[in-house]
Order: structure tokens, then C-alpha cells, then sequence
């Protein structure tokens, strides 16, 4: 088995194919030229999951506001679901921080990174 592979012959077709593959790799002097990223079609990106998770809050603190305001004018809402749509809205704006603040954490880390 040793034979074999020390053979003269076996050494010759491993030492031209590794000069051909030098051959191969002297003639593409260029670069592979990285194509930047594209979102599939019909999948958000995360800028988009992001910007939606903020409008969603914001639509969420806006009925809020309007549930307050609307029990503050006397009208008749029950004050549980007024209570009920602040903590909601509460509970949106809290995850939604920590969202953020995952990310820029995140992002500090890559930052912060040795090159």
C-alpha cells in the first residue's frame, strides 16, 4: 500500500495537477466579486420586521391614548378595558426598548470587535 502511494508515477500526476491548479489560479487574477445581499421576495428584511414592530406600538399606544381620553370626557367606556389598553401599550413600548437595546448592544459587540 505504501508502494503506492510513494510510487514515482502516482508523485508525477500529484505534482502536475497541483501545477495546473497554480497554473489555473496565476490566470484569474481577479478577484470573485461579492454580490450584496437581496431579500427574497415575499420575506421581510429585518428593517422591515423592525419598522413594523415600532408602527405596530405606536398604533397600540395611539388607541391607548384615545381609550384615556375618551373614559377622562365621561364618555362610556369601562375602565378595565381603559387599564387594560394602557398596560398593553405598556407592556409594546417595554419590549420594544428592549428590542433596541439588544441591538445597539449587538451592534456595540461587532463594533468592538479586533479586526
Amino acid at each position: 500500500m505504501i508502494n503506492k502511494i510513494n510510487s514515482q508515477a502516482n508523485i508525477d500526476s500529484m505534482l502536475a495537477a497541483m501545477r495546473q491548479y497554480q497554473v489555473d489560479a496565476a490566470g484569474k487574477n481577479t478577484q470573485p466579486v461579492l454580490a450584496p445581499p437581496t431579500a427574497e421576495i415575499g420575506k421581510p428584511t429585518f428593517g422591515d420586521a423592525i419598522k413594523t414592530a415600532v408602527v405596530q406600538t405606536n398604533e397600540v399606544q395611539e388607541y391607548a391614548s384615545s381609550l384615556r381620553e375618551a373614559y377622562d370626557r365621561g364618555e362610556d367606556v369601562p375602565l378595565t378595558d381603559v387599564v387594560l389598553a394602557m398596560q398593553k401599550s405598556s407592556l409594546a413600548f417595554e419590549a420594544t426598548l428592549q428590542i433596541r437595546n439588544k441591538v445597539l448592544k449587538a451592534y456595540e459587540d461587532i463594533l468592538n470587535m479586533p479586526v
